[in-house]
């Protein structure tokens, strides 16, 4: 299988986290490759018209996106069990999608940033963003600590690679603060191998 990803985009870093944990390293070719909103570059659009990354390739060529898809595809082909059965399902679904929501945020604020001429930037837009991952945060660890102490699942990578990228492109905004549960158990998550193999530079 062949896997388009980037070392920096948080949703492809999910997908590679899962491939580690999962031991599908042997089975998945990772093809690094860039672009942006205004300029596709490389991003494969022959494989996802949307021109956005992770896009995976299977054996038989069928083309799989977005990155919760991918993320079910591979765990029903590995039989990993990273999303639970009957009725424990829903919670992590929940976790995983609310992570997503996190790095959609995150990543809008970014591309504010680095895609906007300095004249065009919206600063409360901005913080709307940041708003919506506060509360996210807010909600985790008044009421989702549970689901985080269970096996690893994949509403945790979500969120531990969320939590991670927060710390690689937001680190000024200290989400840690007042939320010293959340803190200590993405410090700890942080330190598996597939997390630490996959650490984002740049």
């Amino acid at each position: 299988m062949q896997l388009f990803t980037s070392p920096t985009t948080p949703f492809g870093r999910k997908v590679s986290v899962q491939i580690i944990e999962s031991g599908l390293g042997d089975r998945v070719e990772q093809t690094v490759v860039a672009g942006s909103p205004l300029d596709p570059g490389t991003m494969p659009v022959n494989r996802n018209p949307l021109g956005k990354i992770p896009a995976l390739v299977t054996d038989d060529g069928q083309a799989i996106f977005d990155s919760r898809v991918i993320a079910r595809y591979l765990d029903d082909l590995s039989g990993a069990g990273l999303y639970p059965k009957g009725p424990d399902l829903w919670p992590v679904l929940t976790l995983e999608a609310t992570a997503d929501g996190i790095l959609e945020a995150a990543l809008l604020m970014v591309y504010e940033t680095r895609l906007r001429p300095e004249t065009a930037r919206f600063a409360p837009w901005v913080e709307g963003q940041w708003a919506k991952v506060d509360r996210a945060l807010d909600a985790i660890e008044a009421g989702s600590l549970p689901l985080l102490r269970l096996p690893v699942h994949m509403g945790q990578i979500a969120l531990a690679v969320a939590l991670g990228y927060l710390d690689f492109r937001h680190d000024d905004r200290r989400w840690q603060a007042g939320r010293p549960q959340l803190a200590e158990w993405a410090a700890a998550f942080a330190q598996r191998p597939s997390m630490v193999d996959t650490t984002p530079k740049g």
